[in-house]
């Protein structure tokens, strides 16, 4: 896991964003994983702005990373809309290559293995972009969640809605179930780009980075994985016991590694 401490999120959008562009341009058909939130949106934001400036992603395909259950097609606040308003719809990638898990389903768990169907067909996700819950959640994988586990219903905690509320016009419209890819599902992913700002995710950070694997902090899982890269801003690291160690390590990186 590598850890890089930057000034702030428009530094960690354009960090992400270059290692987004140098994979589409060694493999323009690159699969992509989207997530929703605030962390992701400096990235598209970044991403968005190279394809005015000639970054193409016509060729590429994308994957949600979660979806509500129950909201009705085309709500502004499901996230098959969100990725669409935040990203898709900005660049030239093309809407029959971006792909969401169906909230709407009758039948959940045939989507969620249609889902996973799905993924296995396009090769795989090349680079998987995650934000962090409050309470170490990535996708909606809440404390508790199987380091095996794939694509699958989840519920989620109180303290998940009430961060979720500010996208709603209060917590009673927040759905209380959701789709995800499973730890096991993001696992998968050849890259995992992690994103985190400001002081409120500061102590989860600390245990997911520094702390022990263990359920009750589901982005522990992260410290198994052999591509895992974490962008944080200052106060995100604030609680880091080994910052000044991540700080030194990035600083003097060969540039050939890379991200």
């Amino acid at each position: 896991m590598e850890i890089v401490i930057l000034g702030g999120s428009r530094q960690i959008g354009k960090l992400a964003a270059d290692a987004i562009e140098q994979l589409l341009r060694r493999k323009p058909a690159a699969v992509l994983g989207l997530a929703t939130g605030s962390s992701p949106l400096p990235v598209y934001d970044e991403l968005a702005a190279r394809h005015e400036q000639g970054l193409d992603v016509s060729r590429a395909s994308g994957f949600a990373l979660d979806e509500y259950v129950g909201l009705p097609a085309g709500h502004p606040e499901s996230y098959r809309e969100v990725v669409r308003r935040e990203f898709t719809n900005r660049v030239n990638i093309a809407p029959e290559n971006v792909h969401g898990p169906d909230g709407t389903a009758t039948d959940i768990p045939a989507a969620c293995d249609a889902y996973e169907q799905a993924i296995a067909a396009a090769g795989g996700v090349d680079l998987q972009l995650l934000g962090v819950g409050t309470d170490g959640h990535i996708g909606f994988n809440e404390p508790g969640s199987s380091f095996a586990s794939r694509t699958r219903i989840k519920s989620l905690i109180e303290q998940t809605r009430r961060d979720n509320a500010r996208f709603f016009n209060s917590l009673a419209e927040v759905p209380h179930h959701v789709i995800t890819q499973g730890l096991g599902t993001i696992m998968a992913a050849r890259h995992v780009i992690l994103l985190a700002t400001g002081a409120q995710k500061a102590q989860a950070v600390r245990d997911f980075v520094e702390g022990p694997v263990a359920a009750i902090c589901p982005a522990s899982v992260l410290q198994f994985h052999p591509h895992a890269t974490v962008l944080l801003d200052e106060a995100a690291a604030s609680a880091l016991k080994l910052a000044d160690f991540y700080r030194h390590t990035y600083e003097n990186k060969p540039a050939w590694q890379g991200l």
